[in-house]
């Protein structure tokens, strides 16, 4: 049937990405202020996020496509101002937020990640953070179109799990937000492009 053969390209999506269509931040707003929306593929991100702390902008959108006609998601990456954007893997704040367009089942989310994760970060590394990534996995929920996941770490207390807002659990450790943040921002990323497009300066 449709809804499995869905599910199946979702999971592509998020697993093994074969074709990436990044495209920069573009406003969407005519108002004044300072915090005017920005949108991409329809997707609107606000300019700044603030919470418990922390006070990002918005360094850049991109979306990601399956096979040319199929949009995945739009995910936007939060920095500090006049961060580095090369060094984001570092202990600084930062937040991803993901906009989907598809539905996917929360389990997928683990799976198809610690693919990714295996690719940056050694075998006693993944040993390490063995405990932490059992606990993010099972935290994931099923997501449908417009739903938003978002990762965001603050240095000294973890990395936050949220999905529409609500926070799902806060994942201890530096070292745990440089491994998980480097699926879409290590050295071999989910995709190339996409990474590329995120840390685009200028």
């Amino acid at each position: 049937m449709f809804r499995p053969a869905i599910h199946r390209m979702a999971w592509c999506l998020i697993a093994s990405v074969a074709w990436i269509s990044s495209v920069p931040v573009v406003s969407a707003s005519t108002g004044a202020g300072t915090d005017q929306a920005f949108v991409v593929e329809g997707v609107a991100f606000t300019r700044s996020y603030a919470g418990e702390g922390l006070s990002l902008r918005l360094h850049n959108a991109a979306l990601l496509r399956y096979k040319v006609f199929f949009r995945g998601y739009v995910v936007g990456l939060y920095l500090p101002d006049g961060a580095d954007p090369a060094a984001a893997l570092g202990d600084v704040p930062k937040r991803l937020e993901f906009h989907y367009f598809w539905d996917i089942p929360g389990p997928e989310f683990g799976k198809a990640g610690e693919r990714i994760l295996a690719r940056n970060v050694d075998g006693p590394t993944m040993r390490a953070l063995r405990d932490r990534l059992d606990r993010i996995d099972r935290a994931y929920r099923d997501v449908k179109p417009g739903d938003r996941y978002a990762l965001t770490y603050l240095p000294g207390k973890g990395t936050e799990l949220s999905l529409n807002g609500t926070p799902l659990l806060v994942v201890e450790g530096a070292d745990f937000a440089a491994a998980y943040f480097s699926i879409w921002l290590g050295g071999k990323p989910i995709d190339d492009g996409l990474k590329n497009e995120l840390l685009r300066k200028g």
